[in-house]
């Protein structure tokens, strides 16, 4: 789980766009670059070479 303050302010290093917290997954999702960020013992590894690329299906899912 992740801290809601904390996502409130967290955004895309990449985009600048707001993140979106997949709980399932575990990850910080930014629909604007495409990118999912792990989240890993609680904390979120911000690291454009950590994050995977959304496929189609998931940059269009709301």
């Amino acid at each position: 789980m992740i801290d809601e303050k904390l996502l409130s302010i967290l955004v895309c290093p990449v985009s600048k766009a707001p993140l979106e917290y997949n709980k399932d997954a575990e990850e910080l999702v930014c629909k604007a670059s495409g990118l999912a960020y792990p989240v890993r013992d609680g904390i979120p590894v911000m690291l454009e070479s950590e994050a995977r690329q959304l496929s189609a299906d998931e940059k269009q899912a709301k």
